[in-house]
């Protein structure tokens, strides 16, 4: 497999990366028109950057993060579930995994493992956040392997149709 892993424009590649996250997601073409300006926003936000994998030219996998600031929405939703446990200081000096996906027929080859230690190893930040449909998934257990823990747990977001868990590790993340 010819797998490249390297800087992505999100925002020149958007359709192409939210096609791989429809897939990866199960999402709708409605779903995928509000993510679409959702991702064209956080690129213009300070340190936000992307990575993509590729193999023969076309786009698998795609990741993408920005240092965290508690005036943004993820934050002033994940907050008073990380208070409630006591864990909402790691909302300062933390680097957001704000997507992370691997489309289906790439999974189990470590792409998803590449993508997120690439991204991570390059954070100024000490500490990384991310957050997750709150069920064993290969996805959590992913994130587990790295070092993330959960934070908190049935986090509801608006309109998710399943609440989500807010996870948390030192970075840099743990390599097998």
């Amino acid at each position: 497999m010819d797998l490249v892993i390297g800087p992505l424009d999100l925002s020149a590649h958007v359709d192409e990366a939210l096609e791989v996250q429809a897939v990866a997601f199960g999402l709708g073409p409605d779903e995928v028109a509000v993510r679409r300006q959702i991702v064209l926003r956080h690129m213009t936000y300070p340190g936000a950057r992307a990575l993509g994998a590729t193999t023969g030219g076309n786009l698998v996998g795609f990741v993408y993060g920005m240092p965290n600031d508690r005036t943004h929405w993820w934050s002033t939703v994940v907050e008073p579930y990380l208070r409630a446990n006591h864990h909402d200081h790691w909302l300062d000096d933390a680097f957001v995994i704000t997507e992370l996906h691997v489309h289906p027929a790439h999974q189990n080859r470590g792409i998803g493992r590449s993508l997120i230690t690439t991204i991570t190893d390059s954070a100024a930040e000490p500490r990384s956040i991310l957050s997750a449909i709150d069920t064993e998934s290969p996805a959590r257990a992913l994130y587990r392997s790295l070092g993330y823990r959960d934070l908190a747990r049935q986090v509801l977001f608006p309109s998710a149709p399943k609440p989500y868990a807010v996870m948390g590790a030192p970075l840099p993340l743990l390599r097998r």
